[in-house]
């Protein structure tokens, strides 16, 4: 697999040496058992956006893991507000990607699964419209579809009020979707906390003061405090630091 800008290994393995996407993404890697990672990058004083968009924190680091986390994933997670403000594209991966995947017995592609409690969404977005894989929508149960939803996508309820999200993950999980990657977004991120659900956090640090305005990678309404243990810390040659914390 390709190199970038040099990745190296500061923690609990330290390496003066580059890491090669084949090193990196054995560093994340997959689990046995099913598996909730969320993915965020954030400026060092916090901020989850510059100008509204989380790309201004993104440098070619960050996206360089996203894209590996992406290859290691069965399933995409991700809020629909998130989706429609990001303009999300339809979920690809190149073909040195899907080549590692077709070689560990996965499908060529994620799934991507949408969270919509409203299901607000344009089934024309290249999300849905040029997908690869069938997308799935976890929503509440009465909630209207939009014309033509149903078509490029399959509607999962779950929940009354709001999506329940312990549901949801059942579902995805019995159609195989073990190992799920979550990019948020932070009321999406909050819930998945509130309930218990996240098992690994990889959190970009970019080597940015983006000051006052901004959120937090998580919000929505308070949660018992989690502990989360680090598993590793790499650093690219910007400053950009990686980091994963995820439960024994």
């Amino acid at each position: 697999m390709s190199v970038g800008m040099p990745i190296s290994a500061l923690w609990p393995e330290p390496s003066a040496d580059p890491l090669d996407d084949a090193a990196i993404a054995a560093r994340y890697g997959r689990t046995d058992r099913p598996h909730l990672r969320v993915n965020f990058v954030s400026s060092v004083d916090g901020a989850v956006t510059v100008d509204g968009y989380s790309a201004g924190l993104s440098g070619e680091p960050d996206k360089r893991v996203f894209g590996l986390l992406r290859m290691l994933c069965d399933g995409l997670v991700v809020a629909a507000g998130t989706l429609r403000h990001e303009g999300y594209r339809a979920v690809r991966l190149d073909e040195r990607r899907r080549a590692w995947r077709r070689e560990h017995g996965l499908a060529e592609y994620p799934t991507l699964v949408v969270v919509s409690g409203s299901l607000d969404l344009d089934p024309g977005q290249a999300a849905f419209a040029d997908a690869p894989v069938r997308p799935v929508v976890l929503t509440r149960a009465g909630a209207t579809a939009p014309p033509g939803l149903t078509d490029v996508a399959d509607l999962v309820p779950c929940g009354d009020e709001r999506v329940d999200l312990v549901a949801g993950l059942a579902e995805l999980r019995r159609r195989g979707l073990d190992q799920l990657l979550c990019e948020g977004g932070p009321h999406l991120f909050g819930a998945l906390t509130a309930a218990d659900l996240v098992d690994e956090a990889c959190l970009t640090v970019a080597p940015l003061l983006a000051g006052p305005g901004p959120g937090r990678i998580t919000a929505g309404e308070a949660s018992p405090v989690r502990h989360l243990p680090l598993r590793h810390v790499l650093a690219a040659a910007d400053g950009t630091l990686m980091l994963r914390y995820a439960r024994a």
